[in-house]
C-alpha cells in the first residue's frame, strides 16, 4: 500500500500512482484558507518550444473640522438664529410691537427666503466636504499603493529565467509588469539550458526572489503569480507563502513522473484580505476558473496554430531564433530543423487535444468564449482593472504577436478591444 507522506516540503506521492482526487479543504499554515489539492494534468513545459523540452483617515478628520464651523455659522446667521454669544441679551432687542417692524417681524417676513439661502449655503458646504473627502481618499489610495510598491522594491529582488516566446513565461511578465515589480531577465538557451543548471527543476519560468537574507526559488508560472500576489496583498514573508504550494510527484497519462503543485490558483489570504481584494466569493471563484482554463486549454491552442502550415512554422521559428538565446549554429539548426519538426508535432498535438481539422476554429471559439465571459458591462474580468485571469489570458495570447495566427485572431474574433485595453493597462502601470 502506497503511503502519502507529509514533510517540511509538503506532500509527496509515490511515483507509481497518480495524484489523489481532492478530498476536501486543505488546512494550511497560518490558518489560511485553501482549496482542495490540485495538480496539473500533464507536464508543465513550453509548447511553443517543444523540440527543446522547454516548459486616509487623519487628513479626513482635518477636513471635517475645517468645514463644520463654516457650515454651522452660515446656517445660524442666514437663518436669523442667534449666535452663541447672544443668549444673554434682552428679549426686548428681538421683539417689536404687534404688527410693528421690529427685528422679529422682519425675520418672519423674510423667513422663507432666509431658510432657502441657509439650505443653499449648507448644501454648498456639504458639496465641498464630499469633494474634499473624495480628493483626500484618492490621494490616500495612491499613496498607499506607492508605499506598497516602494516597500516591495526595497525588500524584494526578482530574477526571471525564461524563454521569451514561452506562453507561461509571458504570463509571468504580464503580471510583473502590471504590478510594476522590477525584475531582471535571464534568457535561457533552450538547447543547453546552462543558465538554470543550478536548479533540479528544469523547466521555465523560474523566479529567484531575494528577500533580505532569504533567497527563494519559485517554480511554475501559476505558483509564481499566486505567491507574489499573496505577498503583495498580505505582506507575509515569501518564505512562508511558498510552503502553501507544496510540490508533489505524480505520474501523468503517458506514464512519466512529473512534478505538480498544490493550490496553485489560490491566493493565501485571510477573510478580510480576500474580501478587500475580491468583494465576494463569486469573483474569486471566477478568477481561479479562468486562470486554470488558460493553462489547461488556451495554451494548447498556440502550437497547433502557429505551426499550422510549413510556412507558418518557418516564420514562427524565425521569430523564436531572433528573440531567443541561440548561438549562430544553434540558431540556423533551430530555424529549419525545428520548424520542420514542429510542423509534424503540431499535428500530433491536434489529435491529443481533439482539435478540429482547421485549428483556427478552436482558437476563434476560445477567444469569443473568453470575451463572452468578460461581458459587455465591464472592461476586464477584474472589473475596472485586469485581474489575474485577464493577465493570464493576455500573456498566453501575446506570444503570437507578429505571426499570422495572431493577425487572424484579431481579425476574426471580438477579442481585440479587450486585448488592447489590457495592453494599455500594463503600459500605464506606475513605474
Amino acid at each position: 500500500m502506497d503511503v502519502l507522506k507529509v514533510g517540511r516540503r509538503g506532500l509527496k506521492l509515490s511515483p507509481k500512482r497518480a495524484a489523489p482526487a481532492p478530498l476536501g479543504v486543505t488546512v494550511t499554515p497560518g490558518n489560511r484558507l485553501a482549496p482542495p489539492l490540485q495538480g496539473e494534468p500533464e507536464p508543465r513545459q513550453s509548447l511553443f518550444l517543444a523540440p527543446f523540452r522547454g516548459a486616509g483617515g487623519a487628513n479626513m478628520a482635518h477636513a471635517v473640522r475645517a468645514l463644520w464651523p463654516l457650515g454651522r455659522a452660515l446656517a445660524w446667521r442666514l437663518g436669523d438664529r442667534p449666535a452663541l454669544g447672544l443668549h444673554a441679551q434682552s428679549r426686548a432687542g428681538f421683539t417689536g410691537a404687534a404688527g410693528g417692524s421690529g427685528p422679529a417681524a422682519t425675520a418672519r417676513k423674510g423667513g422663507p427666503r432666509l431658510l432657502g439661502a441657509a439650505a443653499l449655503a449648507l448644501g454648498g458646504a456639504l458639496g465641498l466636504y464630499h469633494t474634499a473627502r473624495w480628493h483626500l481618499r484618492t490621494q490616500d489610495l495612491r499613496a498607499e499603493r506607492s508605499a506598497t510598491q516602494l516597500s516591495l522594491s526595497s525588500h524584494l529582488q526578482l530574477t526571471l529565467y525564461q524563454y521569451k516566446t514561452c506562453p507561461f513565461c509571458s504570463k509571468v511578465r504580464a503580471f510583473l509588469d502590471f504590478h510594476a515589480l522590477p525584475y531582471q531577465v535571464v534568457e535561457v538557451n533552450p538547447v543547453r539550458r546552462a543558465e538554470i543548471k543550478f536548479s533540479s527543476y528544469r523547466k521555465v519560468p523560474i523566479v529567484m526572489a531575494q528577500e533580505g537574507e532569504s533567497l527563494q526559488q519559485l517554480n511554475d508560472s501559476s505558483v509564481i503569480i499566486s505567491a507574489l500576489k499573496t505577498y503583495l496583498v498580505s505582506g507575509q514573508p515569501l518564505a512562508d507563502i511558498i510552503t502553501y504550494y507544496p510540490p508533489m510527484k505524480a505520474v501523468n497519462d503517458q506514464g512519466k513522473e512529473v512534478t505538480e503543485f498544490c493550490n496553485k490558483y489560490w491566493l493565501m489570504l485571510d477573510e478580510k484580505e480576500a474580501q478587500r481584494m475580491y468583494g465576494g466569493k463569486e469573483a474569486r471563484t471566477e478568477e481561479m476558473k479562468w486562470r486554470q482554463w488558460a493553462d489547461d486549454w488556451l495554451v494548447h491552442l498556440i502550437s497547433p496554430n502557429v505551426y499550422r502550415t510549413p510556412a507558418e512554422a518557418l516564420a514562427s521559428f524565425d521569430y523564436i531564433v531572433k528573440e531567443g538565446n541561440f548561438g549562430t549554429v544553434e540558431g540556423a539548426m533551430a530555424k529549419y530543423m525545428g520548424a520542420a519538426a514542429m510542423y509534424f508535432i503540431s499535428k500530433r498535438l491536434k489529435r491529443r487535444h481533439h482539435l478540429r481539422d482547421d485549428v483556427r476554429e478552436d482558437l476563434y471559439e476560445a477567444a469569443n468564449k473568453w470575451v463572452a465571459a468578460v461581458g459587455k458591462d465591464r472592461p476586464f474580468m477584474g472589473g475596472q482593472k485586469p485581474n489575474l485571469a485577464d493577465l493570464a489570458v493576455y500573456g498566453v495570447l501575446r506570444v503570437m504577436e507578429g505571426l499570422e495566427a495572431f493577425d487572424d485572431l484579431m481579425r476574426h474574433t471580438h477579442i481585440q478591444p479587450w486585448y488592447l485595453r489590457v495592453e494599455k493597462a500594463i503600459a500605464e502601470a506606475p513605474q
